[in-house]
């Protein structure tokens, strides 16, 4: 059975499949927004899934997963665990990893103004002089 809670953030659905108890989601929403809502990081929007698997005798019955869109990036992040603390703690670390390098792609790659060659305006370069000014004053 898929339940659909309450959301995380405005543009994150948190969604859960099996007996996963309130306790465990009200602890991924305080988690997922710890990442999520970091100074600097572009726009986010995505999905964040956990399970509880019916099978007793699984090592690890929990699994999470996160499919997030960082700015013009999207960030996939897996986690299985023992108990439902454990796995939204591993989702934590790899969706923060993930933010992190998408967010440096974004600002790597996200131009305020237009390269030169769009009517951007170029770098002043100095002036290079082909000659020395030792070489003018001898030919004067």
């Amino acid at each position: 059975m898929t339940a659909d809670n309450t959301q995380a953030t405005p543009m994150i659905q948190l969604r859960s499949d099996g007996a996963v108890d309130e306790e465990t989601l009200a602890y991924a929403r305080t988690k997922i927004d710890t990442v999520v809502t970091r100074q600097g990081l572009p726009a986010v929007t995505g999905e964040v899934r956990i399970v509880r698997a019916t099978a007793h005798h699984a090592d690890r019955p929990w699994s999470a997963t996160a499919d997030l869109h960082v700015g013009g990036h999207q960030v996939v992040a897996t986690a299985e665990g023992a108990t439902g603390t454990e796995v939204v703690d591993r989702l934590q670390d790899r969706l923060r990893r993930q933010t992190d390098k998408a967010t440096q792609a974004w600002d790597n790659g996200h131009r305020t103004t237009a390269p030169p060659w769009r009517g951007g305006s170029r770098r002043s370069r100095p002036a290079t002089d082909s000659g020395s000014a030792a070489e003018d004053s001898r030919t004067a």
